[in-house]
């Protein structure tokens, strides 16, 4: 995996993380602090109402105030609040206003008086206020009915009323002490379940109050609408990433189109960093391949049908000639001539499939350790004995013999020497010679004659497949114009190169063969 595209595909999950964290830390809060303005006002609301709905409710329940400063706001106070708080309060509603100890709870009274309630903790204070209500009225003078005066309370104030008439309803050891010391006990099921009000009243009765569940921020609908937002996030930035990938992959899909359609040219363009951009320089690498190969079977289609052309019109000229040919002499030398035309054509057949092989895609070399001097050698002495004329001489360097031993495929290397001290040997005038240098990294091998040479202009075209400077395709020539394509591509399998520059001791064409002593066979595919 590419590094960019990694810190790239990083990036983007960890800013995808922290903007999901920013967005459900900012919904939770906005959405908690409604919820708990609702619920701050919605709470004590019956305690609210019932206090409203006595006219005498300051005197009545005078006690209130040493506690949770219950009283009645005066012109000044009801002046600072806000243009907001006073509308709602004008509408009879409920309104809690959040300050820095706690939550003043506020209601329009008759009279247009405002009551008003300081709680530090709501949830405990609104129900130990209404317990002492319940306490105040069960024992108050002629309250004969207490069960069907605690009935209508429970109702009016919206809380649950059980005594304690048996002892599988007695709460905990601890409870019940406190109680007895105090009258009074507020107590929850767990840390935050329910809450409840023990309230021992004067003739020694228990009553207890169950409140409404306390204020979680952590509901179902929270986390229900924290799911959805989450998974939203997540599906949208699954939706953006799959659509670039989607993109990209279109992109390789409409050029495999194209090429398939002939435009061998065509060409994926896809930016470093991305997804496909392996996939996209592979297939551009894979496009090249095919263009080339079929440029190249073009050109051998044509140089073939050119190469083939001649030797053929001659082995028809031949038989011709032995149709009519009388003197015993004139047909062993028209004969003598096909099976000559024969050979050629055998050799050419046997270069184009030798170039063929090597161009697309090359053999499956079997490297094994051979002496490259005996390979030169040997080729020296064959060439030698083929062309008795000429003087073919190896020159191997002192001290390359220690290093002879290559991690070649002999047969390859074998036929790249022999091609060219083959083609030196075509245009030599009297002298080919062979230079071996071998250390411990590389092997070179020069092949040099007293030729003519090559024009620098022409250096590169002489290893193109059928190019042949002369433009002469006799027997006399000879070849084909493959055998220096050849040489390149058993090189290229190599890991080497072939190049061709001019000979400064003989003064014609010096060939050159490089590449690498050692090379791991999993490295040639």
């Amino acid at each position: 995996m590419p590094l960019m595209f990694f810190l790239k595909l990083y990036a983007r999950f960890a800013g995808l993380t922290a903007l999901v964290l920013l967005l459900c830390v900012g919904l939770f809060s906005g959405v908690n602090s409604v919820r708990s303005q609702f619920w701050h006002e919605r709470f004590p609301e019956p305690l609210m109402r019932w206090l409203q709905s006595d006219p005498a409710a300051s005197e009545r329940y005078h006690w209130l105030r040493s506690l949770y400063d219950f009283s009645i706001l005066d012109s000044a106070e009801l002046e600072s609040l806000s243009p907001i708080t006073r509308e709602r309060l004008g509408y009879q509603q409920v309104v809690a206003v959040e300050g820095s100890t706690g939550y003043r709870v506020l209601v329009g009274a008759p009279g247009h008086e405002v009551l008003q309630m300081r709680l530090g903790d709501t949830y405990q204070q609104v129900a130990e206020a209404v317990a002492l209500i319940f306490r105040w009225h069960l024992d108050s003078p002629g309250s004969d009915e207490r069960a069907e005066l605690a009935s209508g309370m429970a109702e009016a104030l919206n809380v649950g009323v059980r005594w304690i008439d048996r002892a599988t309803l007695l709460p905990s050891a601890e409870v019940l002490d406190r109680v007895a010391r105090h009258g009074m006990v507020f107590f929850r099921d767990g840390t935050t379940g329910p809450g409840h009000v023990l309230v021992r009243l004067e003739d020694g009765e228990l009553l207890r109050i169950d409140v409404a569940a306390p204020f979680d921020p952590w509901a179902w609908p929270v986390i229900l609408l924290l799911v959805l937002v989450i998974g939203g996030v997540l599906a949208v930035a699954l939706y953006l990433g799959l659509r670039e990938v989607d993109s990209n992959l279109r992109k390789v899909e409409s050029v495999a189109i194209r090429i398939a359609r002939g435009e061998m040219g065509a060409r994926v363009e896809a930016g470093s960093g991305t997804l496909v951009s392996r996939l996209a320089a592979s297939f551009n690498g894979m496009a090249e391949h095919i263009q080339r190969l079929v440029q190249v079977q073009r050109e051998m289609i044509h140089a073939v049908s050119h190469e083939l052309r001649t030797p053929v019109a001659r082995i028809r000229f031949g038989v011709q000639m032995i149709e009519s040919c009388q003197d015993e002499e004139r047909l062993q030398k028209q004969l003598d001539d096909i099976d000559g035309d024969i050979q050629e054509l055998d050799e050419l057949i046997d270069e184009i499939l030798t170039y063929a092989r090597l161009e697309q895609g090359g053999p499956v070399f079997s490297l094994q350790e051979a002496s490259v001097t005996d390979l030169v050698r040997q080729v020296v002495s064959e060439q030698q004995i083929i062309r008795p004329a000429l003087v073919i001489e190896a020159d191997i360097e002192k001290g390359s013999e220690q290093w002879a031993m290559s991690d070649v495929e002999p047969r390859y290397i074998h036929r790249a020497i022999q091609n060219l001290v083959g083609n030196a040997g075509r245009y030599a005038d009297g002298r080919v010679l062979v230079r071996c240098h071998i250390d411990e990294d590389n092997c070179r091998i020069d092949v040099e004659d007293d030729g003519p040479g090559v024009p620098e202009e022409d250096w590169e075209k002489v290893f193109t497949a059928f190019a042949r400077l002369d433009d002469s395709r006799t027997r006399t020539s000879g070849g084909y114009g493959l055998g220096l394509s050849i040489v390149r591509r058993i090189l290229y399998w190599h890991g080497g190169q072939a190049f061709v520059g001019r000979s400064e001791a003989l003064g014609g064409a010096r060939f050159s063969l490089v590449w690498p002593r050692k090379k791991p066979v999993e490295a040639i595919v």
